[in-house]
């Protein structure tokens, strides 16, 4: 007989271009997940080839519209309400995978919570504001939605929901050299500030030039990222580039969209 609080899992994963990452993550779901959902943005490398190799994946193609729009989709495909979301690039450690199968033998909570571990350059940052990158990824798909600003999704509960977080750590393979950094941030912060300009907020003296430097004191120093090393001061630095670049788009835009 099945446990009342026995559940099973529908993991859902949303691509683009990712053979490099794709088959490392759909390995680690292996004995975890009763199903796992793969939408792709229309792959132009070996992703969907990858993908259909393992039995258990469904592969979906769908237009990307944005990356709030996309895993609002790719959740309306999950044959089961409790759904735990990936991205390409992340892996489960085996003591996350043990957490796990426990959540799921015995469900508890409306939503839980991950340790997020992010390897930078080929090593592990465990310091500054890159540890522990908590995430909600684990939920009950009825109880909430994606939301936020593109492209820093994130899923939002109802109120008066309840969370934990879990043992262990999700494996984010996340930059492979300084010059991807440095391209990732140029990309997102123009997504970023898109996102903010169609909301109407606006960038002043404080976001400009005291944000990123509050940003690069309380990463390095007041977080430890010191203790990372390099790379540690690297993350900092680029960190607090993302932050002025943002807002220095956003405030281009408000100048090139506003009449003379």
């Amino acid at each position: 007989m099945r446990p009342a609080n026995k559940v099973s899992i529908s993991a859902v994963i949303i691509t683009f271009n990712e053979a490099s990452n794709i088959a490392r993550c759909l390995q680690s779901l292996a004995g975890i997940a009763d199903e796992i959902v793969v939408v792709d943005s229309y792959s132009t490398d070996n992703t969907p080839q990858i993908c259909r190799s393992f039995a258990n994946v469904r592969f979906i193609q769908q237009a990307f519209e944005g990356y709030i729009e996309q895993k609002n989709y790719a959740n309306t495909q999950a044959t089961y309400p409790y759904i735990l979301s990936l991205d390409a690039d992340e892996a489960l450690s085996e003591p996350l995978r043990q957490s796990i199968l426990e959540v799921k033998n015995n469900w508890q909570h409306d939503g839980y919570y991950l340790n997020r571990l992010n390897n930078y350059c080929g090593k592990w940052i465990r310091h500054g504001t890159w540890y522990p990158d908590r995430k909600l990824r684990l939920w009950n798909s009825q109880k909430g939605t994606w939301g936020g600003t593109n492209p820093h999704d994130r899923f939002f509960l109802e109120k008066n929901t309840t969370t934990a977080t879990l043992k262990g750590d999700l494996l984010h393979y996340t930059v492979h050299s300084i010059q991807q950094h440095i391209g990732q941030i140029n990309k997102f912060s123009t997504i970023r500030a898109e996102g903010m300009f169609t909301k109407g907020k606006k960038s002043g003296v404080y976001h400009l030039y005291c944000k990123p430097v509050i940003g690069f004191i309380w990463s390095y120093f007041l977080k430890l990222g010191f203790l990372d090393g390099y790379y540690g001061f690297v993350i900092s630095l680029n960190s607090a580039y993302s932050v002025f670049l943002r807002y220095a788009k956003l405030k281009e835009l408000w100048k090139n969209n506003t009449p003379a």
